[in-house]
């Protein structure tokens, strides 16, 4: 029974990030320790309601009242079982993801919700300094499984396939395991040696890892995305040596800006700059190709991989740095038009728009400006009418406009869906209308024995989203190669059907 009255005892109290000064000069994670006491204090505020709307926020169905019962009585051990019951990674979901929980939350109706990320973050930090232990699998099928990509979907599928007694072998093209969690998302947000630790532990309970191997082609849309020395399975050949394949292969094709001048050197997409800085702090790579170090420095988009670039752009030293967005300002507050308990489209600041830059809204990019030897030199744009109450951009655009000097423009505007060249079209898989790979409920492409998930068929979305499909798909592929399956799984809604 959760404390009946804490909710009224006691506020929300977020954790504190180190000084902006002092972490900047660093890769290392933003956040200072939170405390054991604040902790117990937060979880305390937890209702306990008869129907807690979190789980309906939470795609992994996390049991968060039970957890944060159990972390207010100081039953730790406990409360890390019962995390690991629904979630494979809550180290990773505890620091990147938005906790759309929270916007679920009961509390959040009249007051702030509770802290429900940190909690989750200070169990699984105290569940890795106690040692991740191995679940090794009681029985060994005679079915062999394999995984192509290493992103959070990817792990998720292939540990559970493991624990179930599968041969389970993930392909990764990169130099290293981890996809998004490791190439993506920057040091300061997560720190490489949590995702270190899990691959680790997956290791132990037996699941292998193949990198530098492109599984279909080389012939990738994405410039950069394979290690310069990648190996080539065939798709044929990966069908033949395996019972099932699981394609977590990501929506990796960046949107990209067709306007004048976009050929001009100092155009680059988002995550091949996200790419080039990460492999520095993993020391595969002396210095980035591309740095924002003394330069004016425009992002464009204004969603958490501009976020990412901005934070990175500041430690690289940046001269200036200024984030475009086409979309209006939020409000501060919920409007009647977003009500509880839907996803809350508030005005929200990351630490890295806490370290400097600015932010620009309903804003059009026009075309970009080179001198006579095609370098960047500035950014014409355009500011839009006010936006509707949705926050989409009006057609009608006015006519006002400026000039950005700028020597590197970053392309943070989103993804497209999975590229097309290589696996996907040498299985000549089916596509959705927003080019994603097309499944139907069980994750199955319309090619037997294929499956697919994550972000490859759902499209752009969470690393918790990722998780969730990730142990609903391998569920499904169990009981496809078994006849049935005992591995607990999130209902995944939505799925796309083939036609």
């Amino acid at each position: 029974m959760a404390d009946p009255r804490g909710f009224l005892r006691y506020g929300r109290e977020n954790p504190v990030r180190r000084p902006v000064q002092e972490r900047i000069q660093d890769w290392k994670e933003v956040y200072l320790d939170f405390g054991k006491d604040k902790l117990t204090v937060q979880a305390a505020r937890c209702m306990d309601c008869g129907i807690p709307f979190c789980h309906e926020g939470c795609p992994l169905a996390n049991l968060i009242p039970e957890w944060n019962d159990l972390m207010r009585r100081g039953d730790v051990s406990e409360a890390i079982r019962r995390l690991h019951a629904t979630n494979n990674f809550p180290d990773f979901t505890g620091r990147v993801c938005p906790a759309p929980c929270e916007g679920s939350c009961v509390l959040g109706i009249a007051d702030d919700p509770v802290s429900i990320k940190q909690i989750e973050f200070e169990i699984s930090k105290e569940a890795s300094r106690r040692g991740l232990e191995p679940v090794v699998p009681s029985r060994k099928t005679n079915k062999k499984v394999a995984v192509v990509g290493s992103g959070p979907a990817g792990l998720a599928c292939a540990q559970q396939l493991t624990r179930a007694g599968h041969s389970v072998t993930v392909f990764e093209r990169a130099e290293k395991i981890g996809g998004l969690l490791r190439y993506g998302i920057p040091e300061f947000k997560m720190e490489k040696s949590v995702l270190d630790q899990r691959i680790r532990q997956m290791e132990e309970e037996g699941t292998v890892f193949v990198t530098k191997t492109s599984v279909g082609d080389l012939s990738a849309d994405l410039v950069g995305a394979s290690a310069p020395d990648a190996s080539v399975i065939s798709a044929a050949a990966l069908r033949d040596d395996y019972d099932a394949v699981i394609l977590c292969i990501g929506a990796t094709l960046p949107r990209d800006l067709p306007i004048e001048g976009r050929g001009a050197g100092g155009v680059l997409f988002a995550m091949d700059y996200l790419k080039q800085a990460n492999l520095v702090c993993e020391g595969l790579l002396a210095t980035p190709a591309v740095s924002a170090a003394g330069k004016d420095v425009v992002i464009i988009g204004g969603g958490d991989t501009g976020a990412d670039c901005l934070g990175t752009a500041h430690r690289q030293g940046a001269k200036s740095v200024v984030q475009l967005e086409i979309m209006s300002k939020p409000p501060q507050e919920r409007r009647s038009d977003n009500p509880w308990p839907t996803w809350p489209r508030i005005f929200r600041i990351s630490s890295a728009h806490e370290e400097g830059g600015s932010q620009m809204f309903s804003v059009a990019t026009k075309r970009f400006l080179t001198d006579d030897q095609n370098r960047l030199t500035g950014l014409e744009i355009e500011f839009l009418d006010k936006t509707p109450d949705n926050f989409a951009p009006l057609k009608d655009r006015g006519a006002k406009t400026a000039i950005l000097d700028t020597q590197l423009v970053l392309l943070a505007m989103g993804f497209v869906g999975p590229e097309k060249n290589g696996l996907v079209s040498a299985l000549q898989l089916k596509l959705t209308e927003r080019s994603n790979i097309a499944v139907d409920a069980n994750f199955m492409t319309g090619v037997d024995g294929i499956f697919a998930c994550g972000d490859a068929s759902r499209g752009q979305s969470l690393v918790v989203w990722a998780i969730a499909e990730g142990r609903a798909c391998a569920a499904k592929a169990d009981a496809y190669l078994m006849g049935e399956t005992s591995l607990p799984a999130p209902i995944i809604p939505g799925q796309v059907a083939l036609a």
